[in-house]
């Protein structure tokens, strides 16, 4: 039995696609059943409900083999590190309650990261905690989001331009989140491995900000350009938002890491990934913003 959190997510959907028609059992939890397909629910077992409660994932979890972890955001949260861990430790208590073997989840790209990285360090933290229950545990260590970018289609469409809190020509490693499905599916159907390690993911680029504008403009076919954010007005446009002041500084504290080089390591030495940044933006960005 292998489960899955979030399976309406960007990574659990990709994930519990790949998994579907396989000869493995399959169960979700989900917040939301209603959003599951009519083909999703006819093919595995749903458990409704939230991952992070402990009633929730003591069901979930009795008779399964493998899980898959990822932890929501919640921008409202007041503390990014405190969110992580106590979404985390109910689903630790069922890992060891029902004996679950392995554990695949979610995690972060980087170095020198244990403290004042905000997400990054959260994170960490919570790969601590799961691994302190002994479980057979993978790591998916993930460089920033290609799909991140998706968010501000809108903009790139209307004005040509996109955002981020980073310098236009500092490279920033990356990852499409298909790589990221792509490598958890490889381990949640592979029975073989035990013990507890990180996987690197990184794309096959080394793409500044402004590498990512001009790889944009030729396949959208119209200029796009990088307006890099300051810090500060990062973290006021997180609140305005609605994010909590620790949630925001949380934010902060993430891109000031990668700033400074966090992934810049691992980014040099870890195997890339198959896509590229200029796959994605033709395969997924172009359809987003010409939409």
């Amino acid at each position: 039995m292998i489960v899955i959190t979030t399976p309406t997510g960007q990574i659990g959907r990709q994930i519990l696609d790949a998994l579907l028609d396989g000869e493995r059992q399959v169960r979700v939890i989900a917040r939301d059943p209603s959003r599951l397909s009519a083909r999703v629910r006819e093919r595995v077992d749903v458990v409704p409900g939230s991952h992070g409660d402990r009633d929730v994932v003591m069901e979930a979890f009795a008779g399964a083999d493998s899980v898959f972890w990822l932890v929501p955001p919640d921008p409202r949260a007041d503390s990014v590190e405190r969110h992580y861990l106590d979404w985390t430790r109910p689903a630790c208590e069922a890992i060891t309650r029902h004996g679950v073997e392995r554990v695949v989840a979610v995690s972060t790209l980087g170095t020198g990261i244990e403290k004042n990285a905000g997400h990054l360090t959260a994170s960490v933290a919570k790969d601590e905690l799961i691994k302190s229950t002994g479980v057979g545990f993978r790591a998916l260590r993930a460089a920033a989001f290609m799909e991140n970018l998706l968010g501000q289609a809108d903009s790139i469409r209307e004005q040509g331009t996109f955002h981020l809190p980073s310098r236009a020509d500092r490279v920033l490693a990356t990852i499409a989140t298909r790589d990221i499905a792509a490598a958890a599916v490889r381990l949640l159907l592979d029975d073989s491995w035990n013990g507890q390690a990180g996987v690197p993911l990184v794309s096959p680029d080394r793409l500044s900000p402004d590498d990512m504008a001009r790889i944009m403009s030729e396949v959208l076919e119209r200029p796009v350009r990088c307006r890099p954010v300051p810090l500060d007005a990062y973290k006021e446009a997180a609140v305005s938002r609605g994010a909590s002041e620790g949630w925001a500084q949380g934010l902060v504290d993430m891109a000031a890491a990668q700033i400074d080089g966090a992934y810049d390591a691992e980014h040099h030495s870890s195997q890339p990934s198959p896509t590229g940044f200029r796959q994605w933006c033709e395969e997924v960005l172009r359809p987003a913003v010409l939409a």
